[in-house]
């Protein structure tokens, strides 16, 4: 069998011209029984570490490389169209070394040479080429476009310029895809190879898996150019040939030049780069004055401790030291306190700053030094489900902050560790089924009224595979016609591809070196980000932070200026959480402006619970879920009848007397695997997550232990817990952990939603004031909020545009709010 390497391939992250698939690309390669494969897509590497994965699961050697654009002249000239016409080159990693230097070369592409695509220049070449191989490219590479036009000489300067800089990782890529221009100057591209003695390499540009593909790959590339596939204008291949060819195909095409076969094994055995997954790469952190973080931390945590309780009681003390021990022998000292410094700057200029959302406001530490303000103690929160010593993977605090002044706390970063040590990060839209028809049908030229009804009948939520199996209005449609079904087929190629890349929300990565000696970089409007997504970078062990907008805050704020103008000493956090009138409130449905209870299906809930203390509105926010709701019937009942209440076994009654008897949080299930069978919160965390993905080999294995125990745990028998019951115990946990919440998380926005049923209940006028000018963005909330005013009495008088942020103006009994 011939040996054979495929070095020039375009997986989907080529944006709407590449259409080989990761996955489907490794299977592929696997079948074809080669052992290594290389993804370069145009101009960007972000596929290489999820492609890196997927060949590592499979037994294949991942090769990351890049087609890059050279600029003709040098990166800053950007005038005209000789700078519009880059040339392609191919790079691919040897090791650790080429990887940053292709880093540094993608990120200066974006960042320094961008005009219509991200180039490099020979001079960022010269200082970034070690480690790298640099092959000649395709008919667009320098090499191939100088001797297409005849010009020998130009192209032999060319060649040797890269042998001299490159040496022996330097190739003259051949190709032959049925293109007179390829078969033109293959002799000349021998000759290149002979007179400067570099050698041959073969590939073929694969941009689609299958011979079959051309057409799906031919209707990605008109929805990027928005032409249709019968467009003059379309820009499409003259082959069908640019495809995943096997090793016999390739050295069938290359009968006469084995030895540009072999290169390409050769290449590959050049090509070892490895990633390092599950180091922790934390940048450093430093304050003036501070010689030992370790010990700062423990000292802010010691102050805050006393300030949060007063006479801390011998648990909190115990907890604390327990934290800090974990904090420090896992690395995240500075973790702690680099969003501490971010939180303590955005509350010093009066940015307003959540409760802590997610399983951060589980850590007391986290707690005492101000990063959340959520007692974990009182509303029974666990570390574990934050930082877990028996699970290496990086904690995460997302941090919510008023919308407007977001922006201020991460140009905040940016002075304090650089600008370029943080990085907004990448998500890629992708095609959707009911995008995808859409997309397609326009391609194809088929009429909008068609694609309309195509797409309509799609249920929501579901895939196009999905429909055709589970519904057969939308079977009987797509076998109605056989434009349809063409249609259909051509949607199901491209659905789930990229479709294009934007800036994450509230995704930010600060690392300890600049952004670039770990990711690649691309801009989006203007802005540096990753070319690698949140999940990638976590598993990468780079500090990833959520610096989340959240309106409600903002209302907030401007509720307790306005309050302040008569009240000048008002303050949110020193609001009752006890309330007895907000909770009447609640009750009654008046729930409209309440965050999180203003849905119609949610505002039900709360008037038959009738809430009455923090714990129920914790409980609503956990239950009001798909999965979870089915629940909410018996929550209710045995929270107005106690004497209803069972449990399995006396045991869970400390664990799910909170919640009568119900399981509602995903803490909740690591109490009963601690409590009932002696497993430590960490190894239960583990299970709660393996319970939550139904890893069900896993799963069955910690059912035995659960029941019987094993070396590190009791077990439920020994607790006095029958096998029936526990069996059963291990079902309903099993059914639930994947709906289970986090009650960290809904703790947190349970406090935001009952700040702003106070400001209703206690100052409406003034509440009712700061939501509308923050509303402004949807009539339909400003016209529900301004006929809820008017029928309390309150006169609406604005906006007033006179006034700086004064929004609307309202009067009640002559008085001006």
């Amino acid at each position: 069998m011939t040996e054979f390497v495929h070095l020039h391939v375009h997986s989907e992250y080529s944006l709407l011209d590449g259409a080989c698939r990761l996955k489907r690309l490794v299977k592929r390669t696997k079948e074809l029984g080669m052992s290594a494969v290389a993804v370069t897509d145009h101009g960007n590497v972000c596929a290489a570490v999820e492609f890196y994965n997927e060949c590592r699961q499979n037994g294949i050697k991942a090769i990351i490389g890049c087609e890059v654009y050279v600029a003709p002249r040098s990166r800053f000239d950007k005038e005209g169209r000789a700078d519009m016409s880059p040339y392609h080159l191919i790079l691919l990693c040897k090791n650790e070394t080429g990887y940053r230097n292709l880093c540094k070369l993608v990120s200066a592409s974006y960042i320094e040479g961008f005009y219509q695509k991200p180039r490099v220049d020979f001079e960022l070449l010269s200082r970034y080429h070690e480690g790298l191989v640099c092959m000649s490219a395709c008919l667009a590479g320098e090499v191939a476009r100088d001797l297409t036009d005849g010009n020998y000489e130009a192209a032999k300067e060319c060649a040797a310029r890269y042998h001299e800089l490159f040496g022996d990782d330097y190739y003259i890529e051949v190709q032959n895809h049925g293109y007179d221009e390829q078969r033109q100057i293959l002799p000349y591209q021998y000759k290149l190879a002979r007179e400067l003695k570099i050698k041959l390499c073969a590939t073929n540009d694969c941009h689609y898996i299958d011979r079959s593909d051309a057409r799906a790959q031919k209707i990605l590339m008109c929805i990027n150019t928005n032409t249709t596939e019968d467009s003059p204008d379309a820009m499409a291949f003259q082959t069908d040939e640019f495809y995943f060819k096997s090793p016999d195909e390739m050295a069938e095409l290359f009968a006469a030049r084995p030895d540009a076969i072999a290169a390409t094994v050769e290449i590959a055995e050049k090509c070892n780069l490895e990633f390092e997954f599950g180091k922790t790469k934390l940048p450093g952190f430093s304050i003036e004055g501070v010689s030992d973080n370790e010990a700062y931390l423990r000292a802010l945590c010691k102050k805050g401790l006393a300030k949060r309780y007063g006479k801390p009681t011998e648990e909190a003390e115990k907890r604390l030291e327990y934290e800090l021990s974990v904090i420090s022998r896992m690395g995240y000292v500075n973790y702690y306190l680099i969003v501490w410094d971010f939180i303590r700057y955005a509350r010093s200029v009066g940015i307003p700053v959540g409760p802590g959302r997610g399983s951060g406001a589980g850590s007391l530490a986290a707690y005492c030094i101000g990063i959340t303000s959520i007692d974990p103690l009182k509303y029974n929160l666990l570390f574990e489900r934050f930082l877990n010593p028996e699970r290496v993977s990086m904690p995460d605090f997302d941090i919510d902050f008023c919308v407007v002044r977001r922006q201020e706390v991460i140009d905040y970063v940016k002075r304090r560790y650089g600008a370029d040590h943080v990085a907004q990060i990448i998500t890629f839209g992708t095609m959707a089924a009911k995008n995808a028809i859409r997309d397609c049908a326009r391609a194809m030229g088929l009429p909008y009224s068609l694609a309309d009804t195509v797409a309509k009948a799609v249920p929501f939520g579901m895939s196009i595979q999905e429909a055709l199996d589970s519904n057969s209005a939308f079977r009987e449609l797509c076998q109605s016609d056989g434009k349809i079904r063409e249609l259909i087929e051509t949607a199901k190629q491209v659905e789930g591809m990229p479709r294009h890349a934007s800036t994450h929300a509230a995704g930010v990565v600060i690392t300890d070196g600049p952004v670039s000696d770990y990711v690649p970089l691309q801009t989006n409007d203007g802005q540096p980000v990753t070319e690698y997504t949140m999940t990638v970078l976590e598993s990468l062990g780079l500090l990833k932070i959520d610096f989340l907008g959240l309106r409600n805050l903002t209302v907030i704020h401007d509720a307790e200026e306005r309050i302040r103008r008569r009240e000048p000493d008002f303050s949110i956090e020193n609001i009752p959480y006890d309330d007895p009138e907000v909770y009447k409130m609640l009750s009654r449905g008046d729930t409209a402006g309440v965050f999180q209870f203003e849905s119609d299906g949610m505002t039900s809930t709360i008037m038959r619970l009738e809430p009455e203390a923090l714990e129920d509105l914790i409980a609503v926010i956990s239950l009001f879920r798909p999965g979870p709701m089915d629940s909410i019937p018996t929550y209710i009942r045995n929270r107005h009848n106690p004497s209803l209440v069972t449990y399995a076994t006396p045991l869970l009654k400390p664990i799910l007397g909170v919640t009568y008897g119900c399981i509602v949080y995903q803490e909740q299930v690591m109490q009963i695997f601690r409590e009932l069978a002696g497993y430590s919160y960490g190894r239960a965390d583990v299970v709660r997550r393996a319970m939550a993905k139904k890893k069900h080999s896993v799963l069955e294995a910690e059912r035995r232990s659960f029941v019987y125990g094993d070396e590190t745990c009791s077990g439920c028998l020994k607790n006095g817990v029958s096998e029936d019951v526990a069996n059963r115990l291990f079902d309903e946990m099993l059914s639930f952990a994947s709906y289970a919440f986090n009650k960290s998380h809904a703790a947190a926005y349970a406090v935001v939603a009952y700040q702003t049923a106070y400001l209703k209940c206690r100052y409406f006028p003034d509440y009712m004031a700061a939501l509308l000018t923050n509303s402004l963005d949807s009539m339909s909330k400003v016209t529900e909020y301004s006929e809820l005013c008017e029928s309390k009495g309150i006169k609406i008088l604005g906006p007033d545009v006179n006034e700086s942020r004064e929004g609307f103006v309202y009067t009640e009994n002559g008085m001006r709010f």
